[in-house]
């Protein structure tokens, strides 16, 4: 894989947390404002994305919230991306892609495997089974991305098996959150570090 892969940090909550995943050189970093211990307000988001260059992608994570709260939350924060787990249709991406917001949809890798684009989503991160229970699959069961797909791989990454990750399932990108915490919901700078340093190394 080339220096060029895609590098998602989600869960941030602390200005300490965003200087290391931006200094790191994360490509996106992630604000969850769903149910978690992960989970901060809009006004806090917004504290922490005054931090965060251009160059690099604000996410907010929502998980079956209405529509205009969402638009709401998103807006308040200044985030520049939408990521939405849920039974959303395509309505609803399409009125949330009216706003400008980059939009990624996050879907359980089961039975039947989601396909790049059905939402118009700019991008697609494959999780766990069960998302978000930090529980890695099996990633070689993926086939590898199409021209121009954009899809992230998730679940259960660490710095010690995303290289082996990556050389299985061939994605655009990686995204991690439990991965790089000391503990629930609190994030370790020196893992965050490696995690990025782990992901771009060459093979």
């Amino acid at each position: 894989m080339s220096n060029s892969l895609f590098v998602k940090i989600c869960g941030l909550k602390t200005e300490r947390d965003v200087d290391t995943a931006v200094e790191a050189g994360a490509d996106a970093i992630g604000f969850v404002f769903s149910a978690s211990p992960r989970r901060i307000d809009a006004a806090t988001a917004a504290r922490l994305c005054r931090r965060v260059p251009e160059s690099v992608l604000t996410v907010g994570v929502f998980r079956d919230e209405p529509l205009h709260e969402v638009r709401s939350v998103a807006t308040d924060a200044g985030i520049r991306a939408v990521q939405l787990h849920g039974p959303e249709d395509r309505a609803y991406y399409d009125d949330l892609a009216s706003g400008g917001w980059t939009l990624i949809r996050a879907a359980g890798f089961g039975d039947q495997v989601p396909r790049f684009g059905d939402m118009g989503e700019d991008m697609l991160l494959l999780d766990a089974p069960v998302p978000g229970s930090g529980v890695t699959w099996d990633w070689s069961t993926r086939p590898p991305a199409g021209s121009g797909e954009k899809w992230l791989l998730a679940g259960g990454l660490s710095p010690d098996n995303v290289r082996d990750a990556i050389e299985a399932a061939q994605p655009w990108g990686v995204d991690v959150s439990s991965g790089v915490e000391q503990s629930r919901g609190v994030k370790d700078p020196a893992l965050i570090t490696a995690f990025v340093k782990a992901a771009r190394a060459r093979s």
